[in-house]
């Protein structure tokens, strides 16, 4: 997509999202059962059509790509944006389209293209690293479906996905199915964890029905590559989120007077902003690149590039915010708390920086071996 394009895309969802996704918007859907507005997700995807920005036109998509995804969710992250979005678009989505299923396809995608359904994947049930060894849910034969086993104590929007998308371990490997999520059999219990913007379930399964994605005991390499991809994906939440720090904290030290002057003037002040701005521009330096490269065979280094620094940044400057924000930073009255909490789960789901960092060693060595 022509960077002009990629602007007004950038233009259009921040200025969407300054209407809709508001500091009382998600104080007040962040402690409901749901959490997220039901007509706010239709219009992000019947009107803005961002719900197939990266999925091929002959399914109906955009037909563009991890790049302009990226930014989307960059803005998404800024605002803190209580959605099944990620889950939906990132995951499940992604999953389907690289099974390579056209049945599944046309069956699922339009449901979430057009905002009347959405849905979530469940990896390894804890929103660790992808590790195919780590998958414990079963799926069993039963006629012309198969039956689902097993638990998953941690599941974005697992509470609420019309489609649960579960790799589960057959016969023949790690398969990935397709469940109504008010099959018989599945009970899923919404939790309250530290980021409270973002549903995190627990989901059970009790031979639940289930529709085979794929060919059987062929789903971990694509899987793999959609683990991949929603790294990257919330490398530029993470970005977003990060910068969204940054202007709240410049625009309180322009504004707070004490001693007569902005406590922006000061140097401990004025130090702490520069080093914030340092890290932001290198986090979004790694996620754009991690973006960029999502089709070509470095995506899983520049994915575990990404998520250490975007992860490390973020956090550092969800704190550095705080501090400058003084005592009212600590307060459940004012947002910097919510970027901590957010900026804390983010940096632990999908992989830690220190296991990116141990990945990141182990593929450069088998890259320099070849």
């Amino acid at each position: 997509m022509p960077a002009t394009e990629v602007d007004d895309l950038r233009r259009v969802v921040r200025d969407y999202l300054s209407e809709t996704s508001s500091s009382e918007t998600v104080r007040r859907l962040m402690v409901t059962d749901s959490g997220f507005d039901a007509t706010a997700w239709r219009q992000i995807a019947r009107e803005l059509g961002l719900t197939g920005i990266a999925v091929p036109e002959e399914w109906g998509g955009a037909g563009a790509g991890m790049a302009e995804l990226a930014v989307v969710l960059e803005e998404m992250g800024a605002t803190l944006l209580c959605s099944p979005y990620f889950a939906t678009v990132v995951l499940a989505t992604q999953a389907i389209v690289a099974s390579g299923d056209r049945s599944a396809i046309e069956r699922f995608i339009p449901q979430f293209l057009d905002g009347s359904s959405t849905g979530t994947l469940i990896l390894d049930g804890r929103l660790d690293a992808w590790d195919p060894a780590a998958v414990t849910i079963r799926a069993e034969p039963d006629g012309a479906v198969h039956r689902i086993h097993g638990q998953a104590p941690l599941v974005l929007d697992g509470h609420t996905a019309d489609v649960v998308l579960v790799a589960a371990r057959t016969g023949a490997g790690i398969s990935l199915f397709a469940a109504q999520g008010r099959s018989e059999g599945l009970r899923r219990t919404g939790l309250t964890t530290l980021d409270r913007t973002r549903k995190v379930a627990r989901v059970e399964f009790d031979g639940v029905p289930a529709e085979l994605i794929g060919t059987d005991g062929d789903a971990a390499a694509y899987l793999g590559r959609t683990a991949d991809e929603a790294v990257v994906a919330l490398a530029a939440e993470q970005v977003g989120a990060a910068q969204r720090c940054l202007d709240m904290a410049v625009d309180y030290a322009k504004r707070r007077i004490q001693f007569g002057r902005a406590i922006g003037s000061f140097q401990a002040v004025k130090h702490r902003c520069a080093d914030m701005l340092v890290l932001v521009e290198g986090a979004r330096s790694a996620a754009m690149h991690a973006a960029e490269v999502a089709e070509a065979d470095e995506l899983a280094i520049a994915a575990s590039v990404a998520k250490m620094v975007c992860s490390e940044a973020f956090l550092q400057l969800s704190l550095d915010n705080m501090r400058i924000h003084g005592g009212i930073g600590f307060t459940w009255e004012h947002d910097a708390h919510l970027y901590v909490r957010r900026a804390k789960a983010s940096q632990l789901i999908f992989g830690t920086p220190d296991y990116h960092a141990e990945r990141l060693a182990t593929l450069l060595l088998m890259k320099g071996q070849q």
